[in-house]
């Protein structure tokens, strides 16, 4: 699903070294954490996963695709493949919850009845009776879950969360780590970055810790010390 071949990734203007020979894989189906500190390397991974981004060094796999080779013209649809989760959810504030979805559907590029298939996927997160409201009209863990079914509604194989909780309370952030967790048991691959200890050790899967810019440790038990 993902592989990093021995990737740096190094801004010239500031000379940092973001990730520093970088060498993993990720499965399909796994359910992954990339934890660290704040700038240990998290979002620059996941950018590179993007191709937000390219590699200083090294070479980038991703669904199969070599990111280097990879023409301009294919990188939306690649980019349609991959759903992402943001910190700061990112839902359009003039827009229903039922109506972030369905943009997110049009520009796609898809077809055919997209409200039903919008209301769909907020069944998944239990907020069909929400479908109308606006981003601030729900609570910040509503605003994640709207987030999190705008970046299933296309099905993608692969889930990409970057600090997906961070402005959530515990309750709130077990309740979308729980949620992430259902996504994966269907079949997504999902990679989640998070700085949270206390969510990583609450559900404990393959743990990749970074620290400036390093992988310092690949636990397959889940959980992790800096």
């Amino acid at each position: 699903m993902i592989e990093f071949e021995h990737v740096t990734k190094t801004y010239p203007r500031t000379h940092t070294h973001a990730l520093k020979n970088v060498h993993f894989s990720i499965q399909k189906g796994e359910f992954l954490y990339i934890t660290g500190h704040s700038g240990a390397g998290k979002s620059t991974l996941l950018s590179l996963i993007l191709r937000r981004i390219t590699p200083t060094e090294g070479r980038v796999f991703i669904l199969g695709q070599d990111l280097s080779r990879l023409r301009p013209s294919r990188l939306p649809l690649l980019r349609r493949r991959i759903g992402m989760v943001f910190q700061n959810h990112r839902l359009l504030p003039n827009m229903s919850a039922l109506d972030n979805l369905v943009f997110a559907l049009r520009a796609t590029g898809e077809r055919g009845n997209l409200e039903h298939r919008a209301l769909l996927a907020l069944r998944q997160v239990a907020l069909a009776h929400k479908r109308k409201a606006y981003p601030v009209e729900l609570s910040l863990g509503e605003q994640q879950r709207v987030a999190i079914a705008r970046a299933m509604v296309t099905n993608p194989p692969l889930l990409l969360c970057d600090e997906p909780t961070g402005n959530l309370d515990p309750d709130t952030s077990w309740e979308i780590l729980e949620l992430l967790n259902d996504i994966n048991i269907k079949g997504t691959t999902v990679v989640v970055a998070t700085h949270a200890k206390e969510l990583v050790d609450q559900l404990r899967r393959r743990t990749i810790v970074l620290r400036s810019g390093q992988i310092v440790r690949d636990d397959d038990a889940g959980g992790y010390s800096l």
